[in-house]
């Protein structure tokens, strides 16, 4: 019964002469989960979008950090069952699959 309950990612660019920082911050609720991303190019100000998803539209959610786990506990089994999907949240924040 593992779950997620807060993550966080950052992706540093050191484009000239605009650097770019990318972050998406992922938090559990009681009944929701919000994913917040923000993206700063050089001096401009942030930009911010939340996007937020019921409970029940993620049952089941893999997040990187369980994905790992995940793939760790197949590898030692070493065994593969069958159509293994999960929901998952891409890049941009978005609601997605991830098969293995």
């Amino acid at each position: 019964q593992l779950e997620t309950l807060e993550q966080e990612e950052q992706e540093c660019l050191e484009l000239r002469p605009h650097p770019t920082e990318k972050r998406t911050h992922i938090v559990s609720h009681q009944h929701a989960m919000t994913v917040t991303k923000t993206l700063q190019e050089g001096e401009a100000e942030p930009q911010c979008q939340s996007l937020c998803y019921s409970r029940a539209k993620l049952r089941g959610l893999l997040l990187e950090g369980a994905s790992l786990l995940l793939l760790r506990v197949l590898a030692r089994r070493q065994t593969m069952p069958p159509d293994l999907v999960f929901p998952a949240i891409d890049t941009e924040g978005d609601l997605c699959t991830s098969s293995y």
